[in-house]
């Protein structure tokens, strides 16, 4: 019975990566992420005894996978669809948080790095944009876009949503969300030749 009520670590895990999408890495401490989490401090570091860089890239993955799981869901139907569960997914993020919240992968990949040094979480960063890039591109191309084309538009929608989750909060208003919907659509159906 004691194991079934100590936290998880997917929930730690979880915990971490929403207080980082609020906050950002800088501003938030491991014992804030336990907090956040309702889990004690000693739990957190028993799942990360590297500490507070370990917590957060496990946090930066845990969203790139879910979010890569909508993607790949969607993307079945074609990158027109992908697109826009990606954007549906970031909107219902800002909305639903009153626009406190945004991207943690974002969060931690705008702060400064120590000098001559990769955190953990940086690294983790580049991995998952490249895993959503890598979706995304892998749908264009099967739909009739060429290699390098589908590769570069593939980037320009990681940038553009990011971008747009970051203004809709600056904002509190999804409207950048809108037009870049409207755009990043019209450029995939011009690349896919619908």
């Amino acid at each position: 019975m004691a194991e079934r009520s100590a936290p998880s670590r997917e929930r730690i895990v979880a915990g971490a990566a929403d207080m980082i999408s609020r906050r950002g890495l800088s501003a938030t401490s491991i014992r804030e992420m336990a907090k956040h989490a309702k889990a004690p401090l000693g739990s957190t570091y028993h799942y990360f005894p590297e500490g507070k860089q370990q917590l957060a890239a496990e946090a930066v993955r845990h969203t790139g996978e879910w979010v890569a799981r909508r993607l790949r869901k969607e993307l079945e139907a074609g990158p027109a669809a992908g697109l826009s569960a990606f954007l549906d997914l970031w909107r219902r993020v800002v909305v639903e948080s009153d626009f406190h919240a945004g991207c943690p992968v974002l969060a931690v990949a705008i702060e400064e790095p120590p000098a001559d040094e990769v955190p953990p979480t940086l690294a983790a960063a580049a991995e998952v944009f490249e895993q959503w890039e890598t979706l995304l591109a892998a749908s264009l191309r099967e739909h009739g876009a060429e290699a390098g084309q589908a590769a570069q538009l593939a980037t320009l929608v990681v940038a553009a949503v990011e971008g747009t989750v970051a203004m809709c909060r600056a904002k509190r208003s999804t409207q950048p969300l809108d037009h870049a919907a409207e755009q990043l659509q019209a450029l995939i159906a011009v690349t896919v030749g619908n």
